[in-house]
């Protein structure tokens, strides 16, 4: 069975850094193609940051690019989201998410309906 772990979440002052880290077990790590997604109070779900199973296919959101970086560990079988140039806004729960049904040249995708399985989540909270 398939399970997603988060960790890395807190409090974090306006123009700090988080790193968010998402472990999987479970499956062939390096056959996963891993999606973060967050989601606050009173807001829909986002795809922030994907990653293919290729270390050079990834995805962001217009709201994170050049401040976020998502990077994939396969020997370690976790995949990274760093987050610099915090703020207010990145406030939300952030959730890792898996696909299983992709191959190497399967561009990364941030659709939340093309992921299985999910992680229970993070807190990430900015304010000062």
């Amino acid at each position: 069975q398939l399970q997603l772990v988060e960790s890395g979440g807190g409090l974090v002052q306006p123009g700090g850094s988080l790193r968010l880290s998402c472990a999987a077990s479970g499956f062939a790590f390096d056959r996963l193609a891993i999606g973060w997604f967050r989601q606050a109070p009173g807001k829909e779900r986002e795809g922030v940051a994907c990653i293919g199973r290729s270390t050079s296919n990834t995805k962001y959101a217009e709201s994170v690019k050049g401040r976020f970086t998502i990077s994939r560990d396969n020997a370690k079988k976790t995949v990274h989201l760093q987050m610099d140039s915090l703020n207010s806004e990145d406030t939300a729960v952030y959730y890792c998410a898996a696909r299983t049904r992709t191959i190497l040249t399967t561009p990364a995708s941030c659709d939340a309906g093309e992921y299985a399985y999910w992680g229970q989540g993070t807190q990430v909270t900015v304010s000062s």
